[in-house]
């Protein structure tokens, strides 16, 4: 699979989490919803990660954008 096809759908799926952890009634829901965002972020961290040590960043050069 692509990489950056997987950050972009952990990306959605945080934000769709975050959005579902406003709209929750009780504690149990909050910390469900709390727990699943952590394990995405710690996740989508990995392959930022994985990002930055294959591509290393050169402050002489300029960024190509």
């Amino acid at each position: 699979m692509d990489p950056e096809k997987i950050m972009i759908g952990i990306s959605k799926e945080i934000d769709a989490t975050l959005k579902a952890m406003g709209n929750a009634k009780t504690p149990e829901e909050k910390l469900i919803n709390s727990e699943t965002v952590k394990n995405l972020c710690e996740s989508l961290g990995v392959f930022l990660n994985l990002v930055s040590d294959m591509e290393p960043y050169d402050d002489d050069e300029p960024i190509p954008f």
